[in-house]
């Protein structure tokens, strides 16, 4: 984790001094994006970041995003360029499936997806007709709009079928999943989440594809480098396609990627280009390829490690502070807390919270009665105070500032003292930038 560091004296020179080095180029140009991205800047060097798809992207791929690459056109795939002048965009984007195949074992990848939402189309365009029946976790139960949720593109053109958590334990009820795959016969069953923090039985959901004759996708967008350092159970080698983003815990740019079963690559392929968008952003891709690159490193294991060790300190600490953890803690990087017992909406403690520089999230938790825009559940997740270094000791501490916000939500001066402290440890652990 070192290269994701620098030295506090430095950092804070840079932003006591109104002068962040990487942004001075804007400045000579634009004084109105450099005071918002400096402020930015600022922000995440001062705050507490648990929203569990938030990360901080090393150098190199930062300088990737920033890089020549922006200034290409590339439709189509390796070799096979509606465009001259691909050259070595075909090294960078062959190197990004590459590495894609070994990280993750797969047979087939397509790095082209400009996030994940249009990978999770593109699984659509590539396997079924519209119409057909598809089953995915419900959005209340933490799955993803993109897998059926009735406001989604895939409730409007796909017959929609949504399978809960049991709303006592939190956990995915597979008998209640079976049941209602033989019901529906879907063409298409997902398995993935934003918002669940056990692990997934990938084999079962598989199973149960293979008797009602559907295809099994698993969306492994949050989970993707636990995956992939064998931290959990891996989908790959019996899913027809696996999405994710390349961000979150895989520390790279904001892209996507599909894996598939080499009988699907062809379909995967022409359902992102020409089905669904033009030239991929290439200057994505490199930064996809570096942050693979860097999920190959033995100390990438050691940092996924470190995530789910501090998840756990983040649940157990909230408990001992009376707060209901959803399901009774965490496999993974992320927890959901219940906040009906405190009396306080999400939203409220999402909003002190972030007065006191402590960024997380309002959400729905099992059985909610309140509605996504008000839930009764916030949600939060360590890759990216873990990226800082911070380890159990720091989120333990973490966990008595939100409680301690949460515990006293009408209280200014607790907020006032927990955001001086927030900004007192955060120089102690500061970004690169």
């Amino acid at each position: 984790m070192k290269s994701f560091q620098n030295s506090a004296h430095l950092v804070n020179k840079r932003i006591k001094s109104g002068s962040i080095q990487h942004l001075d180029i804007i400045k000579q140009v634009d004084g109105e994006i450099y005071d918002a991205l400096s402020a930015e800047t600022v922000r995440q060097q001062n705050g507490i970041e648990l929203i569990p798809s938030e990360n901080y992207v090393s150098q190199a791929v930062l300088s990737a995003i920033g890089s020549v690459m922006t200034n290409k056109y590339s439709e189509g795939y390796p070799r096979k360029r509606y465009y001259g002048g691909n050259e070595n965009v075909d090294v960078i984007e062959d190197l990004a499936i590459s590495r894609a195949k070994a990280l993750f074992k797969s047979d087939h990848a397509n790095v082209q997806p400009y996030s994940g939402s249009p990978a999770n189309l593109a699984v659509y365009y590539a396997l079924l007709e519209p119409g057909d029946i598809v089953m995915g976790l419900s959005l209340p139960g933490g799955g993803h709009l993109t897998h059926g949720w009735k406001v989604n593109f895939s409730a409007r053109f796909y017959e929609s079928v949504q399978y809960p958590v049991d709303e006592k334990t939190g956990l995915i009820d597979y008998d209640e999943v079976w049941r209602l795959a033989r019901e529906h016969k879907p063409r298409l069953i997902w398995a993935g989440a934003t918002a669940y923090p056990r692990q997934f039985d990938f084999d079962k959901f598989a199973e149960i594809a293979r008797e009602v004759g559907a295809y099994f996708a698993a969306d492994i967008a949050h989970i993707s480098g636990l995956v992939a350092t064998g931290l959990h159970p891996d989908p790959v080698p019996v899913a027809d396609a696996v999405t994710m983003t390349t961000h979150k815990l895989l520390r790279g740019p904001r892209g996507a990627m599909i894996l598939a079963k080499e009988e699907h690559g062809r379909k995967i392929d022409r359902a992102v280009f020409p089905g669904l968008q033009g030239g991929p952003h290439d200057h994505v891709t490199a930064a996809i390829a570096i942050s693979l690159h860097e999920a190959a490193q033995p100390e990438y294991r050691e940092y996924c490690e470190q995530v789910i060790r501090n998840a756990r300190a983040l649940a157990a600490a909230l408990q001992e502070r009376g707060y209901e953890v959803v399901s009774g803690g965490t496999d993974n990087h992320l927890l959901l807390v219940d906040l009906t017992n405190k009396g306080v909406p999400g939203k409220m403690a999402q909003r002190a919270l972030d007065r006191a520089n402590i960024t997380l999230n309002a959400n729905m938790v099992p059985g909610d009665k309140r509605s996504a825009f008000d839930p009764s559940g916030i949600r939060m997740g360590t890759p990216a105070m873990t990226t800082r270094g911070f380890k159990e000791p720091e989120i333990v501490q973490v966990a008595n500032w939100v409680a301690d916000v949460v515990d006293n939500i009408d209280d200014e001066s607790v907020i006032d003292r927990v955001r001086g402290e927030v900004v007192e440890i955060s120089e102690q652990f500061p970004l690169w930038y």
